[in-house]
């Protein structure tokens, strides 16, 4: 008897730090996740307003995030997904993005465990079945 296979999820990524990339990449596929990269905020808006997603991962510290301009796109052009944005930060955010993050109801994943910290997290967020969380 077949298992039925279940929907992969997509979620978007904005992150300038290659190697951040590349982990959140792999840490997506071991979720069973689809995944496509932006590599600015002007390109993260033209995805979204062409793609749906099931989450977005944004690091609002990259340079080219444009993240005041970001997240309010996001919400005028697929309301529901604010929801399931999940703010990236390495540190202590400062003040702006704190803001930011607070105004929108922003999740957010820091700390000293960042990569177990964004599995859980997603896996919430994407409502993922127990036999697909990552280990």
């Amino acid at each position: 008897m077949k298992t039925p296979r279940l929907p992969e999820r997509k979620v978007l990524i904005l992150e300038e730090d290659p190697s951040v990339r590349n982990a959140l990449l792999t840490l997506l596929a071991g979720l069973h996740c689809e995944a496509d990269v932006a590599y600015s905020g002007r390109q993260a808006i033209d995805i979204i307003r062409n793609e749906k997603f099931d989450a977005v991962l944004l690091d609002l510290r990259c340079a080219r995030a444009q993240a005041e301009e970001v997240v309010p796109s996001i919400q005028s052009l697929r309301p529901t997904l604010l929801a399931n944005v999940l703010v990236i930060t390495g540190d202590v955010p400062d003040a702006k993005t704190l803001d930011l993050i607070n105004r929108y109801f922003l999740l957010q994943v820091s700390g000293k465990r960042p990569v177990q910290d964004m599995a859980a997290t997603l896996q919430v967020l994407l409502d993922l079945p127990p036999a697909l969380k990552h280990a």
